[in-house]
């Protein structure tokens, strides 16, 4: 009865938050790219993960599923806990900074303020239920670095933990460093937790970010596009992981040194060619190529998409309208199907629950990578990528037979 209250009581909102904004705005905003329409699908998706930390009862509530190709159930389920954390709140951090929007946002945002504050203390408090250990396996590796995103796009949440939690996040994030990382994006995420020390304990591992940065650059192989390693393969990890991360790793540190300015140059020239790449690839009606690893992930694999809007840095060739509307048409079908989520917890699964499409390493807090989707909702309700005219995305405009501007690879080196 309680969550059908939230649901009828977002209706409400979406009504009244769309019908206020054509009032106040001469550009009209479609419900199905509103601010409203995004908060409401980050909501149901957040909102077990977080309520749940923040009452101590993740371990009790979080369904313990994994891919029926799972290669160690038991492992899987063990590292569940700081995976399903650092992927939720890698995607909705910038908008707990915020300190704008309507008074129902406002109250959504103060809610999950005080959930995430919360939720973090119990992680990183031994004698909690949902302790997390960050020392029992090398995924353990990736899932600290979403936690180091997540506090490097938010710095409100570093200011809000207390000094005890501060200094119980920085050893959690060090203990990682006992792990060997793959020889492939993982390095980016040595690099990543890296940055997060740079930025919040000044003693951090030059090294590691070295490493990371001068491998990507022998890995990249033309026209925005990264190998995973030694090997090329088609799938979304160049939005997944790889633009991101190195597009967040270079805010850090290009801070504290010069001498990887020549290189950052080139990485913001590929991050905005991969954005034009992603935009190519969102059907006219928001389903895209379901090719390669982790599909299940849905609306992350536009991940370097939404990371580009929140930080302004889309290239000329996309509008902000343009990113708006394909972003949302791409939230909407990813999460339309009535099996995407059980119990209120997302299935494994692209459109829906799909046990096919898992990874052997995938468990229940895998598909929370889709929270990503969300970064956006960082911007201010007031920010153009919100009030600019919805606009067609380049599918749309090419078969409805409307004329377009071709597409036209650049040389990055």
């Amino acid at each position: 009865m309680m969550m059908k209250n939230v649901w009828t009581l977002w209706v409400l909102i979406c009504f009244a938050t769309v019908t206020y904004g054509q009032k106040k705005n001469t550009t009209v905003v479609g419900k199905e790219t509103s601010r409203a329409f995004w908060l409401k699908e980050m909501d149901r998706m957040a909102r077990p993960v977080m309520r749940s930390l923040a009452h101590d009862s993740l371990k009790i509530n979080m369904p313990q599923i994994t891919s029926i190709a799972v290669d160690n159930k038991e492992h899987r389920i063990q590292v569940q806990y700081v995976e399903v954390l650092g992927r939720v709140l890698s995607g909705i951090s910038p908008w707990l900074a915020l300190n704008d929007g309507s008074e129902e946002e406002q109250v959504l945002r103060k809610q999950y303020r005080n959930w995430t504050i919360q939720a973090l203390k119990n992680a990183l408090d031994s004698n909690a239920n949902d302790f997390m250990r960050f020392d029992l396996g090398g995924q353990q590796l990736v899932d600290a670095s979403f936690i180091s995103v997540a506090f490097l796009r938010c710095p409100w949440l570093w200011d809000h933990l207390d000094p005890v939690t501060q200094g119980h996040l920085i050893e959690a994030i060090k203990t990682t460093r006992q792990f060997r990382p793959v020889f492939s994006n993982w390095l980016l995420f040595s690099a990543m937790n890296e940055a997060f020390l740079a930025q919040y304990s000044k003693e951090w591992d030059v090294m590691r970010v070295d490493y990371a940065l001068q491998q990507l650059e022998q890995w990249y192989v033309g026209d925005g596009m990264y190998m995973d390693g030694p090997h090329y393969a088609y799938d979304y990890y160049n939005s997944y992981v790889i633009h991101p991360f190195l597009s967040g790793i270079m805010d850090v540190i290009e801070q504290k040194t010069k001498n990887y300015d020549g290189m950052f140059a080139k990485i913001k020239l590929r991050n905005q060619r991969y954005a034009i790449i992603l935009e190519r690839l969102i059907n006219t009606d928001g389903t895209f190529p379901p090719s390669g690893r982790s599909v299940i992930y849905r609306g992350a694999a536009f991940h370097h998409l939404a990371d580009m809007a929140l930080k302004k840095r889309l290239p000329k060739e996309l509008t902000e309208g343009q990113v708006r509307a394909a972003l949302s048409a791409v939230l909407k079908k990813t999460f339309e199907s009535p099996s995407t989520y059980h119990q209120n917890w997302l299935t494994i699964g692209l459109y829906g629950d799909q046990p096919g499409l898992g990874d052997f390493y995938n468990n229940q807090g895998s598909p929370y990578l889709c929270s990503t989707i969300f970064l956006p909702l960082g911007l201010s309700e007031q920010d153009s990528f919100w009030t600019s005219k919805e606009e067609e995305w380049s599918s749309k405009r090419i078969w409805s037979g409307q004329d377009w501007k071709k597409d036209q690879s650049k040389t990055i080196q």
